[in-house]
């Protein structure tokens, strides 16, 4: 079973308007064992992820289906860069304006081998720019944003958990600080 079930825990949000590349996108990441919400569009992709696009605002929202749950953490997103409405471009830039998505691993794809726009995507923040059609080898390319990802988050917790552990210490040193001189 060596590492087939260490990426189950990794949740991707694959993005595709058209629903035969969203389906193998999605069966190849799930023979991969990463966890998977597959959207068909930006919008819907924000919604999922607790962001409103505000192009899109819809004053009575549809009910929360169970495939939108917006407590999951997402460890990476895959968009396909060409669709109607927002583009995966426009999706990476949004994911990437916002304080709390930032530092999700963004993965571009496109049919389209067109070197301006690979560089404008990874010069704006996406870890990747797959061609398609994908295929299982680019799944390892996922990996190490993933795990880097995850490490991070990690990271982050620690420093939290020590300023905390600093704040009570020194919350300690002053009570102690005045029971001395209360003795005296």
């Amino acid at each position: 079973m060596g590492g087939v079930a260490t990426d189950s825990h990794f949740h991707v949000l694959a993005v595709d308007d058209s629903i035969i590349d969203r389906k193998l996108i999605e069966r190849l990441l799930r023979i991969s064992s990463f966890q998977v919400t597959a959207v068909d569009s930006g919008s819907k992709a924000l919604e999922f992820l607790g962001l409103q696009d505000d192009e899109e605002k819809v004053p009575n929202p549809p009910h929360v289906s169970p495939n939108y749950h917006q407590d999951v953490e997402v460890n990476l997103i895959i968009t396909d860069y060409c669709m109607p409405g927002m583009t995966g471009y426009e999706l990476l830039r949004k994911i990437k304006e916002s304080k709390s998505l930032k530092d999700i691993p963004v993965v571009i794809m496109s049919s389209e081998n067109v070197p301006s726009r690979i560089n404008r995507c990874l010069e704006d923040g996406a870890e990747e720019f797959i061609l398609k059609p994908v295929q299982m080898s680019d799944m390892n390319k996922l990996r190490p944003h993933l795990v880097r990802g995850k490490a991070n988050e990690q990271q982050q917790t620690n420093m939290n958990n020590r300023k905390e552990t600093e704040g009570i210490h020194s919350q300690v040193k002053t009570r102690s600080r005045f029971n001395d001189l209360d003795v005296i």
